[in-house]
């Protein structure tokens, strides 16, 4: 009789450990699994607002539509660092430091976007990628600054000022000619990088978005922080005051569009004051650190 007992509960304990084996192969699949997730994590940047001057006593109904006409501004000069991890320092446009564009325009303390990134303990050749928003002087200028960079710009952007604008009826007002020869020669040194339209992630993280019509094929961008989803409108919105009284900027192709990117924006950002204008003063006072011409955006 013991034997029996004793077989049977042999049986039961084989029965057990067969029941128990997929459970604990699933287990061990989900532990490796979920390492492997771990190791695979998306990255988050830090963005980061810099001066590179001031263009004193700026209309501002030339910024917002409708605006008081006599109301004057002291327009920050900025472009926008994002860091990554893995040395990936990417530059959102690149200010303006030629002689030829910046002369006569009075712009005070005018630094190169070189030494603005240079606030941050970072030299020209350490800048991986350059997006450029759109091809006005002030935005576009230094792109021959970065030695080691991609040129990320919309193909329609590069198309229509290497070649429409320039044609009767073509819109050229604000692009530099050496500039379009710049990023032409940038492009037949195989640095430039044609984003094809809307909603594209060029970089793990990092989206870019059209339709704000500033110029012919302006771009904004997205950015995943720490924080959650910064915005660099760029001059898409110039001011934070075109957000707050939904006001389209006031030079653009077409104002209902900007608008329409304006409250797209607002969707996209985690939150609102999370959406960087292109020329707001105010961007260094909400972001005051860490101060010296540098505002993280956080």
């Amino acid at each position: 009789m013991f034997y029996k007992h004793f077989a049977a509960l042999r049986l039961v304990r084989s029965m057990l450990r067969l029941l128990l084996l997929p459970a604990i192969f699933l287990a061990l699949l989900l532990m490796a699994c979920s390492s492997l997730a771990q190791g695979q994590s998306h990255p988050t940047y830090e963005v980061y607002a810099l001066s590179y001057g001031v263009y004193p006593d700026f209309p501002v109904s030339a910024l917002l539509a409708g605006a008081d006409k006599t109301r004057k501004i002291d327009l920050q000069m900025m472009i926008w660092l994002i860091k990554g991890p893995g040395g990936k320092n990417i530059l959102v446009d690149t200010g303006c430091y030629h002689e030829n564009v910046v002369k006569g325009k009075g712009i005070k303390d005018l630094i190169k976007a070189s030494d603005a990134v240079a606030k941050l303990g970072l030299s020209a050749a350490d800048i991986t990628d350059v997006i450029i928003t759109h091809m006005h002087w002030d935005h576009a200028d230094g792109m021959d600054l970065f030695p080691n960079a991609k040129i990320w710009i919309q193909k329609d952007e590069y198309g229509y000022y290497t070649g429409a604008a320039w044609q009767a009826g073509g819109k050229s007002g604000g692009i530099e000619p050496d500039d379009v020869l710049t990023l032409v020669r940038l492009n037949m040194a195989h640095k430039v990088m044609m984003v094809e339209g809307d909603d594209r992630e060029i970089i793990d993280g990092i989206k870019v978005y059209t339709v704000g019509r500033h110029t012919f094929a302006s771009q904004y961008v997205s950015v995943r922080t720490a924080s959650g989803t910064v915005v660099i409108a760029s001059d898409n919105m110039y001011l934070y005051e075109n957000l707050e009284k939904h006001a389209p900027i006031a030079q653009t192709f077409d104002a209902d569009s900007n608008l329409k990117a304006q409250d797209r924006m607002k969707q996209i950002a985690t939150r609102p004051d999370l959406i960087v204008p292109g020329h707001d003063p105010a961007v260094f006072v909400k972001f005051p650190k860490p101060g010296n011409g540098v505002a993280r955006i956080q």
